[in-house]
């Protein structure tokens, strides 16, 4: 990997961290809908690093962001509901860019990230609480998922028109 590219990525990374950090003051939106939900704001670096450089560095990007973030904000536990979310998201966004592109556009592959991301960390509940009741609440976390998929996929959708001739 050249200099350049490596400069890109960490300054992805650290705008996804900075992302992360600043959505934990932003007060819940869906509050009395779905606790503990976010707009995951990160997830938008997440998917143009997908597109700009492709898997193997989106997975790195997210995971990193995760991780630092778990670590820099002292959520240790929330740190691994992030990552298991940032790793399906990321694959399953992958999957759907690569293989469907012409049928979904990037708000179509987001909103299928954001409900992916939902379920692996639903699953990780399930498995830390070992109660597999939690998963009635899918249904609230899917709604929610497809309004900030939509929001995530059309800021991603402006912004990568705008950075990919620069990258």
């Amino acid at each position: 990997m050249n200099t350049r590219k490596l400069v890109q990525l960490a300054m992805l990374t650290s705008l996804g961290l900075a992302l992360h950090i600043i959505e934990g003051f932003i007060p819940n939106p869906f509050i009395g809908i779905a606790p503990g939900a976010k707009l995951g704001l990160a997830n938008i670096i997440g998917l143009i690093t997908l597109v700009v450089f492709g898997l193997k560095y989106a997975l790195s990007v997210n995971l990193l962001r995760s991780l630092i973030g778990g670590l820099a904000t002292g959520a240790v536990t929330s740190m691994i509901y992030s990552m298991a979310g940032a790793f399906v998201s990321t694959i399953l966004m992958w999957i759907v860019y690569r293989f469907f592109k012409k049928t979904f556009s990037l708000i179509g592959i987001s909103v299928v990230g954001a409900a992916g991301h939902n379920i692996a960390q639903l699953t990780v509940a399930s498995l830390i609480i070992n109660n597999i009741k939690i998963f009635s609440y899918l249904p609230v976390m899917m709604m929610v998922s497809i309004v900030t998929g939509i929001f995530i996929g059309i800021t991603s959708n402006f912004t990568v028109g705008k950075v990919k001739p620069h990258f």
